[in-house]
């Protein structure tokens, strides 16, 4: 789904909404993104970018810094386009509290404090697939998004049931 030809270290930024959305709402939010980055400028020059909707609840910013960085105000207006998406849509983009996990293949959300007992309970395990939104690289993207929870910056924060073998 990203488009090819963007470099191992074109920078990303990963925004998490507080729900999936249907299927309406996804072509119409792709259709913004699109628009924004056909004409993202940093400086007065076009940003070789890509903006789209992930797992129906992600939304995933690209941009190739090998001709012109990304800074200041061409920051400040790709934030402007998910405010804009948070208002229309009526979610948030950037609860840090809640955690998004793969669970038979569909983005789970779980409040930060309700995921130890999610794993005392078995509903996820140190082997679940999470959301890793603090990827700022391509490659990153690509080998660090989805890892499993004992691979991850929360595995410290929790603690695994012990199995007997």
């Amino acid at each position: 789904m990203i488009p090819a030809g963007f470099p191992d270290n074109a920078r990303v930024w990963v925004y998490q909404s507080s729900r999936a959305f249907i299927e309406k709402e996804e072509k119409e939010v792709n259709e913004q993104l699109h628009h924004f980055y056909a004409n993202w400028q940093t400086h007065g020059s076009p940003v070789k970018g890509w903006a789209g909707l992930l797992f129906r609840q992600f939304v995933v910013v690209i941009a190739d810094e090998r001709d012109e960085a990304v800074s200041g105000c061409s920051t400040d207006s790709s934030v402007r386009v998910i405010k804009s998406l948070e208002r229309q849509y009526d979610v948030n983009f950037f609860d840090r509290m809640m955690i998004t996990f793969l669970v038979k293949g569909k983005a789970e959300m779980l409040p930060f404090t309700q995921v130890q007992y999610a794993i005392d309970k078995g509903y996820i395990n140190q082997d679940t697939m999470l959301f890793n939104n603090v990827v700022t690289d391509k490659k990153g993207l690509f080998e660090q998004w989805l890892v499993p929870l004992k691979e991850s910056w929360l595995a410290g924060r929790v603690t695994f049931p012990v199995v007997a073998g």
